[in-house]
């Protein structure tokens, strides 16, 4: 039986993220998993980050960088991205987070014994030793979802066929595009389930949730109760 090696399309959006934007990219281009192109876009930063990523993408083929010369925001930078993608699957990692090097791996080799459309893992808050989801995790998804995402989105490797089959991401939402997209894949009736391994280091300070907390609470709550948001 041949090995099931998808093409892997990793995508990241970037912005203003010098200081952690090395590791993550790094994080990825260790990864046991072997077939994988790297996208990333850089959403019209004002630090260094470009340069940084520049550097990087000069010494590793796989990666392709892009830069917007004005800021778009994140929904609208992972279209743009996936319209870009090569690969079977997307797979998200976020620009101030970084994953195990056996991450991918694992994922795929779940997708594939599990025939699934999609897979997330736990996480490591980054500075504790907290595990989320915690207990939270054992709790069915579909009921879950009714107060909060359950799925740590910089986890999530999808079947990019059936990210085009829901539209990808919903660019009404420029906050929780995440939650809207999984809601929309389990009304769908798609497959999910998320590894109990923690694979995954999330920054959870200073970041666009904590940054942007009201927002993201609206965009949630029109998701929840579909509703289109008012403000983009």
């Amino acid at each position: 039986m041949n090995k099931f090696t998808p093409l892997v399309s990793v995508i990241m959006s970037a912005k203003n993220s010098e200081q952690t934007v090395s590791q993550a990219v790094k994080s990825i281009q260790a990864q046991t998993y072997e077939n994988i192109e790297i996208l990333i876009l850089d959403d019209a930063s004002t630090d260094n980050t470009f340069e940084i990523l520049s550097e990087l993408a000069d010494s590793d083929r796989r990666i392709k960088l892009y830069k917007n010369q004005k800021n778009i925001g994140l929904t609208k930078s992972l279209n743009k991205l996936i319209s870009f993608a090569n690969g079977s699957y997307i797979a998200r990692q976020d620009s101030d987070d970084y994953s195990e090097k056996n991450r991918i791996e694992l994922q795929i080799q779940h997708i594939e014994l599990q025939n699934l459309d999609a897979s997330t893992t736990r996480a490591k808050i980054l500075n504790s030793n907290r595990k989320i989801p915690g207990l939270s995790y054992y709790i069915p998804y579909k009921l879950s979802m009714r107060y909060k995402n359950p799925f740590i989105h910089g986890t999530l490797i999808i079947s990019k066929k059936i990210m085009n089959n829901l539209g990808n991401y919903d660019e009404n939402y420029y906050f929780a595009q995440d939650y809207k997209l999984m809601k929309d894949f389990l009304n769908a009736g798609y497959k999910v389930r998320s590894l109990s391994k923690t694979l995954y280091y999330l920054n959870t300070k200073n970041n666009i949730s904590q940054n942007n907390k009201d927002e993201q609470n609206y965009y949630f709550e029109c998701a929840r109760k579909n509703l289109k948001p008012k403000i983009n």
